[in-house]
């Protein structure tokens, strides 16, 4: 009995030890797949950068965008020639205008995410709330940003407080229709099955809707964040400096398409920066999502 339980240990100890490397060795598989794909798409721009396949003007080769940004993070002279040193671009460094947009996402998206699952959850758990309401957020929901921005700026002026409303605006109906989804979903049985158990409204909101629902929940974040970081552009179209949507829209206006394929990337990355982030807080908060 002994040797078979030893056998039986050692083989599930060796069949971990293979799925962990397999994994591994996936994991390695990818980033090399990765790399090699990134390498290939700029060694292609440079290739028909460098060949003026397409003017320099419209598509500058990757050096030129690698010295813009190195230029956007550092004090250098104003011209060539002039002695006078100036402070990155617009008198900012490029990370202090990424840092004010994400300020801005901060506070307007915050707080759509705080209030959004509130009245998502208000709103899945009363039909008549949600008949009356739901219309309206689709209506809000397919607004482009760029047709309500001049009326928040009537309202609440070209300063931090529109481009807030703005970003908020963005990401609160995303969530409060993932949350109404998420809360829909939840089986009928499930709840009848808590109250024949004697819970009550309180325990069945706390045991039971919310734990179901709070994968769609973190999936609507995702979405909300993102769609909100999409409208930064939009949203510091006036006055945004600093910012990074305003840098990249005053540079395009300048013609400096270095720097602006410079914003464009960092604005790129940060986005992938954020949705990875989002996701990981959201296997954290929900381990036993995709589990049986």
């Amino acid at each position: 009995m002994i040797s078979i339980g030893a056998t039986r240990t050692a083989t599930r100890a060796a069949e971990l030890g293979t799925a962990q490397t397999t994994g591994r060795s996936g994991r390695v598989r990818g980033i090399g797949v990765r790399v090699l794909s990134l390498a290939v798409l700029l060694g292609l721009w440079w290739a028909i950068s460098a060949a003026k396949i397409v003017d320099q003007q419209f598509l500058p080769t990757p050096g030129a965008v690698w010295r813009a940004f190195v230029r956007a993070n550092s004090w250098h002279e104003l011209a060539p020639g002039v002695p006078r040193e100036v402070r990155g671009e617009q008198n900012y460094f490029l990370w202090e205008h990424l840092l004010a947009s994400l300020q801005r996402i901060g506070v307007g998206a915050g707080a759509a995410v705080i209030l959004g699952p509130l009245v998502g959850f208000g709103l899945g758990t009363s039909r008549t709330l949600a008949t009356i309401v739901e219309p309206y957020l689709n209506f809000l929901r397919a607004l482009p940003p760029l047709g309500y921005i001049g009326l928040l700026i009537v309202w609440f002026g070209i300063g931090d407080t529109s481009k807030i409303w703005l970003l908020f605006l963005a990401a609160f109906p995303p969530l409060v229709i993932a949350t109404m989804t998420g809360v829909h979903g939840v089986s009928a049985d499930r709840v009848n099955a808590a109250r024949s158990l004697g819970a009550n409204r309180r325990q069945v909101i706390t045991r039971v809707l919310l734990p179901a629902t709070l994968p769609e929940v973190i999936g609507g974040i995702r979405v909300a964040i993102g769609f909100a970081w999409t409208t930064v552009v939009a949203a510091e179209l006036d006055n945004g400096i600093p910012g990074i949507g305003g840098l990249a829209y005053l540079s395009g206006q300048r013609l400096d398409t270095p720097l602006t394929m410079a914003c464009i990337i960092v604005i790129g990355l940060t986005a992938l920066g954020l949705d990875a982030a989002i996701k990981r807080i959201g296997d954290l908060a929900v381990p036993w999502k995709g589990k049986a």
